[in-house]
């Protein structure tokens, strides 16, 4: 829904600690359900009031249908229903994009995460066309993604406000490295923005953002929901010094050639969290890449 003039943003529709998960697989390279429910269960234990399952940290392009719908139903059993499920169902292709939300939806998703259609870059009003139908046809709330970095394509502030007109795009997963561009879609809308990129938690969450969707909380979610604790609880100075704090974690998890899979999964693996694998064509971190990522969690434990 759009506004004329600023307003008190409504109650964030996914929570506002949610962990962009990764997918566990099996050492043979299989969906893990088993490890999946286990770090479910971790991940909510320690801060996360959200999920968001086979997103870009969870290698959506390489699971297929039937995969994404099991590890919706295995989460699920995992955390029950007081815990929202996002469910990423962003293709290239409208169709295929619309059959997966209803799959989602069915398999027990409270919300469906999609992304722009990439490759073919479609321009804005063939964007907006893909988010309303796919929004007409889903039976749970939708969050848009925008990432342009991946899918050479951004959804433009004035397509965003256009979109928060339909009832179910509620939330929007920002990734578009544009704060000016945020902050006019907040001005406008009610949408539910969440900080896509770690390094931005605390900044867009000044601005109105209803939370965050992070990837480096599948290793340190306790340390990412303390950050917006301390916000929320009006003590800024320790909200900054906790995001601060994280910030050498990011950037050797983010900042870095490898995709936040491969780094998130090459901690998870030395912590003995459910991880295996990434599938190809992404290759693991290499030994010396992991011992850094390790001191530099390790760093963030030993902090006061």
């Amino acid at each position: 829904m759009t506004t004329d003039t600023p307003s008190p943003r409504p109650r964030p529709p996914f929570g506002r600690v949610l962990c962009a998960m990764i997918t566990p697989f099996t050492a043979q390279g299989a969906l893990d359900p088993d490890g999946a429910r286990r770090l479910a269960r971790h991940l909510v234990a320690e801060g996360c009031d959200g999920l968001v399952l086979s997103g870009t940290t969870g290698e959506s392009p390489t699971t297929t249908d039937a995969e994404k719908a099991e590890l919706i139903t295995a989460v699920r059993d995992a955390v029950g229903s007081r815990v929202p499920l996002v469910a990423g169902v962003g293709t290239a292709d409208t169709r295929h994009t619309v059959e997966l939300a209803l799959a989602a939806g069915e398999a027990g998703a409270d919300g469906v995460l999609v992304v722009t259609p990439y490759y073919s870059r479609p321009p804005q009003d063939a964007v907006e066309a893909h988010f309303l139908e796919v929004a007409d046809a889903s039976r749970v709330p939708v969050m848009l993604y925008d990432i342009p970095g991946r899918t050479g394509t951004r959804i433009e502030p004035d397509t965003m406000i256009r979109l928060a007109a339909h009832p179910r795009i509620v939330a929007v997963k920002d990734c578009s490295y544009d704060v000016l561009g945020t902050q006019k879609v907040l001005a406008r809308t009610d949408l539910a923005y969440y900080a896509g990129c770690d390094e931005h938690i605390l900044a867009l969450r000044a601005v109105g953002a209803a939370g965050c969707v992070s990837t480096i909380a599948n290793a340190v979610p306790s340390h990412v929901a303390a950050v917006l604790a301390a916000y929320d609880a009006g003590d800024t100075a320790r909200a900054t010094e906790l995001q601060l704090r994280l910030t050498p974690l990011t950037d050797a998890m983010m900042n870095t050639p490898l995709p936040g899979a491969v780094t998130t999964k090459a901690l998870l693996n030395h912590l003995h969290h459910p991880a295996g694998p990434v599938r190809t064509p992404l290759r693991p971190a290499d030994t010396a890449t992991t011992a850094r990522l390790l001191a530099h969690y390790e760093a963030l434990l030993a902090a006061p």
